[in-house]
């Protein structure tokens, strides 16, 4: 039986969302745009996507935003614009970046920019750490949360310590805020004020939202248009984005409001873990709505545990694990979402018991 098959069978998903079947996806969308009125848009012109670009930039407290197919796409555009308009194609990246773990080099490959690693692989940026850069940057691209860590995010303060550093000298600051929903319960903060400082910012119609994918690149009204026609120039000019826009405008403002109560159930969750002292939680303390858990048992160690439960109990706990950097220990990630939500306290307890003993 495959991974797919197994995890399908499953009547329990400890983390993340509800995900619905395509046709009940369908089913949804439909309807909703039947409700709506929905017209199809012609190559992003059309009253859906406009209104609801303009409700992100309006969220994000900037002047505009544009729809962009895939994340990977929007980031490194922005950087790339960023740095011709700075004069300098060095960007400073933290070395967790999205850009330099998952998108196979894209930036080097098509002579985007270059990156620079700095910082703390373990840790959030410090502004002393950028101080310290001596050479001239275009842009500094700042993810919140910082997935790979367990969803970190630097101090209110450091923040902005960050933001005038960059500001002072004349650095554009990108935001990969593909978690920035999350981030914004965890900051106590609305999210024009998180994104204050912010010359352009990323964010994921799919990851927290629960949409088909796409994006949004937000920023000034002429650093959005020339992004958007350099979409149009890498082959992301789709002719009806529709299907992507609907998916998440249909669900968002209730996504939006929920995350508040998922990083309520976050903080539960942590109080939750400390009778079970083998599932060590990074970070100590929760700044999102996600986690990262390290295990003391190595990664084949820890998906074979995975896979007894899900065949005896009908309960998939987590999608991967990875090495950590110990021998013999591994990591996995959870996103508290709907599932540990509407999730009665006794029954994640006696989940985390069966994990625990399995370990």
């Amino acid at each position: 039986m495959t991974e797919a098959e197994l995890r399908q069978r499953c009547h329990t998903v400890l983390a993340g969302h509800r995900v619905p079947t395509p046709a009940a996806s369908f089913a949804a969308m439909a309807a909703w745009c039947e409700a709506n009125q929905v017209e199809h848009d012609n190559y992003g012109d059309g009253a859906l996507i406009q209104a609801f670009e303009a409700k992100v930039a309006e969220l994000l407290g900037l002047p505009a935003a544009v729809f962009c197919v895939s994340g990977t796409m929007a980031q490194v555009t922005a950087l790339r614009l960023a740095c011709q308009q700075r004069g300098s194609r060095l960007v400073a990246l933290h070395p967790t970046a999205h850009i330099l773990r998952h998108e196979r080099g894209n930036h080097q490959l098509l002579d985007h920019f270059q990156a620079l690693q700095t910082g703390d692989p373990h840790r959030p940026w410090t502004a002393g750490e950028l101080r310290a850069i001596p050479d001239r940057l275009g842009a500094v691209a700042l993810e919140l949360p910082m997935r790979e860590i367990g969803g970190q995010c630097p101090s209110w303060e450091e923040l902005g310590d960050i933001k005038r550093h960059c500001r002072e000298r004349g650095i554009h600051l990108h935001m990969d805020g593909a978690r920035l929903w999350e981030a914004a319960a965890g900051f106590a903060q609305p999210l024009d004020a998180i994104a204050a400082g912010f010359d352009s910012v990323y964010v994921s119609l799919y990851k927290g939202i629960g949409g088909m994918g796409g994006a949004m690149l937000a920023g000034g009204e002429e650093f959005v248009a020339l992004a958007a026609e350099w979409f149009r120039r890498q082959g992301g000019n789709v002719l009806h984005r529709t299907p992507y826009v609907a998916a998440a405008a249909m669900q968002f403002d209730a996504r939006l409001a929920a995350m508040p109560a998922y990083f309520r159930r976050t903080e539960w969750f942590y109080e939750a873990l400390r009778d079970y002292p083998r599932l060590r939680p990074n970070p100590a303390r929760p700044q999102a709505n996600m986690l990262h858990l390290h295990l003391p048992v190595s990664r084949e160690r820890a998906t074979l545990v995975r896979n007894q439960i899900a065949e005896r109990h009908g309960v998939w706990l987590f999608g991967r694990a990875a090495n950590a950097a110990l021998p013999e220990h591994s990591v996995i990630e959870w996103y508290v979402g709907d599932n540990l939500l509407a999730m009665p306290d006794a029954r994640v307890r006696e989940i985390l018991q069966w994990f625990s003993d399995a370990l």
